[in-house]
C-alpha cells in the first residue's frame, strides 16, 4: 500500500469514528508516557554508498558502546476506543576501533589502521491512530496505522569526516495489547510498529511487565527491539537494537 492510500484509509476510519461511535466521555481525555533505559547493538552493518562502498560492522569491527536512550509519547483517547498518539523516540550509538583495511565511506577514504569513530543516529517522529475492538478491565486490543519521520544520520570520523544523512516518511501499522488477569493491578504489556516492503523493513517492538498503582496510571518495565534496514544504491544499512526499559504512563 502506498503512503498516500495508507494515510487516506487512516483518515476514513478517524472520520468514520468521530461521527458513528458513541460518546464515553469519561473514558476520553489527554494521556502521556515517559520512558527511559538503556540500548544496544547486536547488528549495524553498513555500505554508503550501497553500491561501490566498503562493507563496514560498527558491531563486528568496531566497538559498540550501550547508549541511553528516552522516548517521549502523548495521546489523546476520544470515543472511548479511539486513540491519537505522538512519539519522540531519539537514538544515537558511537562505535570506536580500526580495521586492518582499506574503507571507503560516503565519499571518505579511510587507509587501514586509521582510528575511526562512527556515530549512528536514528531520530524517530511517529503520529499514530488505533482503534481498542476489544477494551474492558481485563484485556485490550486494538490497532491502527502509524505515520513515521525517519531523521536518520552515519558518519564516520577519522583522518577525514563523512557522513551519510537520511529523512524520509515511513508507514508502519500498529498493535496494542494490554492484559490484566482478573483485572489485577499485575499486567503484559505488548505494543509494535512494523511493516516489511521491498525498499526495507522496519520493527519496534515492545514487551513488559505492568504495574497499575491507580486508575489512570501504571508503570512498566521490559524488553523492546527495533530493527531494520534498506538496501539500494545509496544506503545499505541493516541493524538490530536491544533495549532494558522502564516507563509510566498517566491518563492526563
Amino acid at each position: 500500500m502506498r503512503p498516500t492510500s495508507l494515510l487516506l484509509v487512516v483518515a476514513g476510519t478517524l472520520a468514520c469514528g468521530l461521527v458513528f461511535a458513541p460518546r464515553t466521555a469519561t473514558a476520553d481525555g489527554p494521556e502521556a508516557e515517559f520512558e527511559v533505559g538503556a540500548a544496544w547493538a547486536s547488528r549495524n552493518d553498513v555500505r554508503i554508498p550501497g553500491a561501490g562502498g566498503t562493507d563496514l560492522s560498527l558491531v563486528d569491527e568496531l566497538n559498540t558502546s550501550v547508549a541511553p536512550v528516552f522516548r517521549v509519547r502523548v495521546g489523546y483517547r476520544f470515543r472511548d476506543r479511539h486513540y491519537v498518539t505522538a512519539l519522540y523516540a531519539p537514538l544515537q550509538v558511537n562505535a570506536t576501533g580500526s580495521v586492518q583495511r582499506d574503507v571507503d565511506f560516503a565519499g571518505g577514504s579511510y587507509p587501514a589502521g586509521t582510528p575511526l569513530l562512527a556515530v549512528y543516529r536514528f531520530d524517530s517522529y511517529r503520529l499514530t491512530y488505533r482503534y481498542s475492538f476489544v477494551r474492558t478491565p481485563s484485556f485490550e486490543f486494538a490497532a491502527g496505522a502509524t505515520a513515521k519521520i525517519r531523521d536518520a544520520e552515519i558518519s564516520l570520523n577519522g583522518v577525514e569526516t563523512s557522513s551519510k544523512t537520511n529523512t524520509g516518511f515511513v508507514p508502519l501499522l500498529n498493535v496494542h495489547i494490554e492484559w490484566r488477569p482478573g483485572a489485577g493491578p499485575v499486567g503484559l504489556l505488548f505494543d509494535a510498529d512494523a511493516l516489511a516492503a521491498p525498499q526495507g523493513r522496519a520493527e519496534d517492538v515492545l514487551l513488559a511487565a505492568m504495574w497499575t498503582l491507580h486508575e489512570g496510571l501504571y508503570l512498566y518495565a521490559g524488553y523492546r527491539t527495533l530493527e531494520g534496514g534498506a538496501d539500494n544504491e545509496e544506503v545499505y544499512n541493516f541493524a538490530w537494537f536491544h533495549y532494558a526499559v522502564v516507563g509510566v504512563h498517566l491518563r492526563l
